[in-house]
């Protein structure tokens, strides 16, 4: 067996540095939770295991650092850096003659995992080191993982992965596949077949998927994150085996997935199983993460610019909507008609406080784990193409340093205020021209792209969501794309719709009023009440004014949001609240006597309480 090239090749953590809107979200999550978390929350302080605490030392250290690391290296924040080396230092320090690194002892709440050995926490630390060694060139790291991946080969048949790591076995292979491509150690893909074998079965789950349901019972195949991050298994595998069964496999579960449990804002239910379509049930902030990472791994592996769609949806809807505005507070299950957020029973099994916005709600799974979400896109913004070219995975505003063609720097700067707007300016300088070929993603949503190159259009011919570019570059050379963003009525079944525009979901925001629940000495616990009504339908046949506003630090937020869409609609009489949620919009919505009303929409990820699944009036 030996290793497929991939389509896309990542480029090293640091390659990327983010400008504009999505620096700002970055310095917003480092002044906030991530930036702070350690010394708020003893779960990642002092005393955690993987600092030689006595702590938890199972998967919530890694899971912090898993985000901590490429957020400092890319903001260049020393004092972040010299948090996240801490971290480093002692795990590098831990490693033993056999090749085994970390705690001692497994210490953690949960009470589903084997605590006399386990290789989860492991296989999030392994991440870890890739990143931190792209972005240090630190040579410790190769020769330490190295040693564990021997460690592992003798060890992994008498004790195999079970539980979280057999569902999660692919983000092991991922780091074997990292080290592979830089040492060549044949050991490395034996070891990675057996990992291979021992990984639950996500290709024939994907495949013909069984799970048309909402699921009431336990079961790592349903467990929302463990699908989340199960998809991108066949595509792993994919990039060894060749197999097109595997390929066909991820379109086909996501397509299963998207009909028996999709949500609007781009990914499926899951609070804490897979949970239908309602547009009440909830989805956990960990899915939203890991989802993003499983899309990452996915474009960089097939290419295709249909998984860069589902990325850019999840990244600009789904993952600041479950965050609050001033990164000090985030929710565990988010809804897309979410009416309040506050303690109470609800349809799924996390618990009564899994929807309100605070340091731990429900299980602190999310609080160590959220950090990946704003730096790992970032990274993965663009990658080489494997030919000396360069791929556009999603254009918000970035710069790019790479070598290019046979090796020439360049530097590419990305701006535009995508996805607030819908232009995208991209400015190459290059230490002296060279031939090579810039692919740009055109979205599925855009039906008329226009592209010029030096104020000269350039026909845009797409196969496999991509325009390609291939010409000889010269430095201060400037490509243009416009993507034009029509607003989109998208039917949800019953007659339901959500609104979309771009890469955007559009919600109607409900007036918000935040009570503390929690005080802390930073991280408060919230619960939302709504202050404005909210049984809204849209009447059809109405028009979508598109107002704009300057770009603002924080976009996601709805009272200062760049883009609204303005619209009417009437309030309907008969949609009722059904065990603490908004129930499923009526299928025969009931307006006599509501005035048509003038409604204003915003993204979804800026309105924490909104609808964004209504009913549509004939």
């Amino acid at each position: 067996m030996t290793l497929y090239h991939s389509a896309f090749k990542a480029l090293p953590l640091g390659s990327i540095k983010p400008l504009g809107w999505l620096k700002n979200q970055l310095q917003i999550q480092a002044d906030g939770l991530t930036g702070h978390l350690e010394e708020q929350w003893p779960d990642v302080g002092p005393d955690n295991g993987w600092l030689g605490g006595k702590g938890e030392s199972w998967e919530r250290g890694p899971y912090y650092l898993d985000g901590l690391i490429p957020l400092a290296y890319l903001l260049e924040d020393e004092r972040l850096i010299s948090k996240a080396k801490r971290w480093i230092e002692w795990a590098l320090a831990s490693q033993k003659d056999n090749g085994l690194f970390g705690p001692e002892r497994i210490v953690t709440v949960n009470n589903d995992i084997d605590k006399r050995f386990d290789w989860w926490h492991y296989m999030i630390m392994l991440k870890v080191m890739t990143q931190y060694e792209e972005a240090t060139g630190d040579d410790r790291v190769i020769p330490f993982m190295t040693g564990f991946f021997r460690y592992a080969m003798d060890h992994i048949e008498l004790s195999p992965l079970r539980d979280w790591a057999e569902a999660r076995g692919a983000d092991m292979l991922v780091s074997i596949y990292w080290l592979h491509r830089r040492t060549g150690d044949d050991f490395l893909i034996k070891l990675a077949e057996e990992v291979a074998s021992q990984t639950m079965d996500w290709t024939g789950i994907l495949y013909d998927f069984p799970f048309w349901r909402k699921v009431e019972h336990w079961d790592h195949r349903t467990h929302v994150v463990n699908v989340a991050m199960g998809i991108k298994t066949p595509g792993i595998l994919y990039e060894v085996t060749g197999d097109s069964r595997q390929k066909e496999a991820i379109k086909r579960g996501i397509q299963s997935l998207m009909n028996y449990h999709g949500q609007a804002h781009g990914l499926f239910s899951g609070d804490e199983w897979l949970s239908g379509t309602h547009p009440s049930q909830g989805v956990e902030l960990c899915a939203v993460v890991e989802y993003m990472f499983t899309m990452e791994q996915l474009v960089r592996v097939f290419g295709d610019g249909a998984y860069g769609d589902i990325l850019e949806k999840i990244a600009f809807n789904a993952l600041p909507a479950a965050i609050a505005a001033d990164w000090k507070s985030h929710q565990y299950d988010q809804q897309v008609n979410q009416i309040m957020c506050n303690v109470a029973e609800r349809n799924w099994s996390n618990s009564d406080d899994a929807n309100l916005f605070g340091l731990e709600p429900n299980f602190g799974c999310c609080t160590a784990n959220m950090h990946q979400g704003w730096p790992k896109l970032v990274s993965h913004l663009w990658m080489g193409d494997g030919s000396g070219g360069l791929a556009a995975v999603s254009y918000a505003p970035c710069r790019v340093k790479t070598k290019v063609g046979q090796g020439v720097n360049a530097e590419l700067t990305v701006s535009g205020d995508y996805p607030f707007r819908d232009t995208v300016r991209i400015e190459l300088t290059l230490s002296h021209p060279e031939t090579f070929a810039i692919r740009l993603r055109i979205p599925e949503w855009c039906g008329s792209p226009a592209l010029t190159v030096n104020g000269k259009q350039v026909e845009v011919n797409v196969e496999n969501g991509y325009t390609i570019i291939l010409r000889e570059w010269k430095s201060g050379e400037q490509i243009q794309l416009r993507l034009p963003m029509e607003v989109r009525t998208l039917s949800r079944g019953s007659y339901a719709v959500s609104i979309e525009r771009g890469p955007l979901l559009y919600v109607l925001p409900i007036g918000e009023s935040w009570q503390l629940h929690v005080k802390r000495k930073l991280f408060h616990d919230w619960e939302i009440y709504p202050t404005t009504p909210w049984k809204y339908g849209l009447q059809a046949g109405e028009d979508f004014e598109v107002v704009m506003s300057d770009i603002p630090t924080q976009p996601f937020k709805a009272i200062d949001t760049p883009i609204r869409l303005k619209t009417r609609g009437r309030l309907v009489k008969n949609w009722r609240m059904a065990g603490n949620n908004a129930d499923a919009p009526p299928l025969n919505p009931a307006v006599d006597g509501s005035p048509l009303q003038s409604l204003e929409l915003v993204p979804y990820g800026s309105a924490k309480l909104r609808i964004g699944e209504f009913p549509l009036l004939k």
